[in-house]
């Protein structure tokens, strides 16, 4: 690993101080509407500021069945009737196992410097069973094409594909045993490629694998339990531990994180208490259940209230909450909108989850009677409204609550936008929206670290168009376009300007800011008023 790479993930210095052991309140804040002087002009970003981009192992490799990969939930799942949009599956998706050297250099050509990526579990530990050979290999070749790239490997564990066999034998994350089943398959990882991966993080949005996986229904393995939900979230948690404390014990210097999802949750009506516990229970179900365990080594006394029926404290054994808190290196922070909550439904909500036929139901176990209200902000195709200041307190609020009292990096880990993306007669595609979209979170990220907050990379979600989970290929959020039928990449108009950003390690000034656009029922363009 050359020398710009390792200052880069550099962790010397870093306090690893042990968690305080007292979980914090909901405090709501308050949009910010006041222009900065990051809002306009060219935003220079601090020196070593790492710019990267991010896939997950699903969505991109393909060869779900070859070279010993097995099963993983998500193979599963995709075959349920009505769960996917189109039944659509990651058998092919984009043929990454097969391609990810042209994908490498195609990165390399763009000055990304930094790639997030995931690996299988289904395909490392087939059936959860022997570690197959064949599965260590296709990462030994990915991580020496990086770095003869001079691409910096950012590794994640776990992005939800547990091998199925785990889930239809063991009862997945529902069972205790798979947060030590999880540690294990961390240490092959790290025996195989831990001498040239210094990156290293454990799960990612652990929030999405348990509640929409085991409460929700929404995603595999396609549950609807609030009590297994429930217990799955503090066994992902566990697991987390568990893989930090092995690969501390292997490699004191490495960093070692998680990422996690957040969404600002302000009140509808800051005057109205209703709308206040509204929003603290879902800021409690989505942001709180991780990040004060992890972060802090305690759950949030409101929290375990909201869902003390459903069981969540049967699971929390002795020692647990220290094992859960075990000091980090790095927090991955993936956001994408923010939401006003209310206690009251609104008229006419903004629908972001995938139109299919399976019946599913509310992921939040303590949300009932909270509502998420439009706001009449723009909206990307998925109808997420577009809301950069949202990032920029975020970023605040980990700084002061959770990471900088412990030392702890902050790193944007996934940040996009799914838009209709209209191809040209020669395949290109002018995405003004979503490099737009791109262009006003980095200026908000640049308020943020101008604030203090200690944020250290950003990483576009995705790189390539890829397989959307419940929206199949309906969906694209990449830099770069894929034609799912010849596997054809074309970079986009805001795959070059990022490039463009990472090599000068700035945002350039706009000569003009395009309204975020959406779709009309007849496919048409028209822009979202914000009135």
């Amino acid at each position: 690993m050359t020398q710009e790479m390792t200052l880069n993930v550099k962790t010397t210095g870093t306090l690893r101080a042990p968690a305080p052991g007292i979980a914090l309140p909901y405090t709501p804040t308050a949009p910010r509407t006041t222009p900065t002087s990051n809002t306009a002009g060219t935003v220079p970003f601090p020196d070593g500021f790492l710019w990267g981009a991010a896939t997950a192992a699903y969505q991109v490799e393909g060869a779900a069945h070859e070279d010993g990969r097995e099963d993983s939930v998500w193979d599963v799942f995709a075959k349920v009737p009505g769960a996917v949009l189109g039944q659509e599956d990651g058998e092919v998706a984009c043929d990454q196992y097969h391609r990810y050297p042209a994908d490498v250099a195609l990165m390399k050509d763009l000055g990304i410097k930094a790639y997030r990526f995931s690996t299988s579990w289904a395909r490392v530990v087939p059936g959860g069973r022997e570690v197959n050979p064949a599965g260590l290999a296709y990462y030994d070749r990915l991580v020496d094409e990086l770095l003869g790239a001079n691409i910096l490997p950012w590794l994640t564990l776990y992005h939800w594909d547990l091998p199925q066999a785990i889930e239809a034998e063991s009862n997945g994350w529902v069972n205790r045993d798979t947060a030590y089943r999880f540690r294990d398959y961390a240490v092959t990882m790290h025996e195989a490629i831990g001498d040239r991966v210094d990156v290293w993080t454990t799960l990612n949005e652990p929030w999405c694998a348990a509640f929409l996986g085991y409460t929700g229904g929404q995603h595999a393995p396609g549950r609807q339990s609030r009590e297994d939900g429930l217990a799955a979230a503090h066994h992902l948690s566990l697991g987390h531990g568990l893989a930090v404390e092995a690969l501390r014990e292997r490699a004191p210097e490495a960093n070692l994180g998680i990422t996690l999802n957040f969404e600002v949750e302000d009140p509808l009506n800051p005057d109205d208490p209703a709308d206040v516990d509204a929003a603290r229970r879902l800021d409690g179900g989505f942001t709180r259940i991780f990040a004060d365990p992890i972060l802090r080594g305690a759950y949030p006394e409101d929290v375990l209230e909201d869902v003390r029926e459903y069981g969540l404290e049967r699971h929390i054994k002795e020692g647990d909450l220290e094992i859960i808190s075990t000091p980090i290196d790095s927090l991955g922070v993936n956001y994408y909108h923010g939401n006003a909550v209310s206690a009251k439904p609104a008229e006419r909500p903004l629908e972001g989850g995938a139109p299919v036929t399976r019946p599913s139901s509310s992921p939040f176990p303590g949300g009932d009677g909270a509502y998420t209200h439009p706001r009449g902000l723009p909206v990307t195709d998925q109808n997420w409204e577009v809301q950069p200041e949202g990032l920029t307190r975020l970023l605040l609020r980990l700084q002061q609550d959770y990471t900088g009292p412990r030392g702890i990096a902050l790193y944007v880990t996934e940040n996009g936008s799914a838009y209709e993306d209209v191809a040209g007669p020669d395949g290109s595609v002018d995405d003004q929206d979503r490099l737009e979209f791109i262009d006003v979170h980095l200026r908000a990220v640049k308020d943020a670290i101008d604030e203090g907050a200690d944020v250290r990379g950003y990483f576009g979600w995705s790189l390539l168009d890829n397989y959307e989970w419940a929206w199949g290929y309906g969906k694209r959020f990449g830099l770069v376009r894929v034609d799912f039928e010849t596997q054809e990449r074309t970079v986009k108009a805001s795959g070059r300007w990022y490039g463009q950003v990472a090599r000068a390690n700035a945002v350039p000034e706009r000569s003009a800011t395009p309204m975020p656009h959406t779709s009309d029922d007849n496919g048409g363009d028209k822009a979202v008023s914000k009135a």
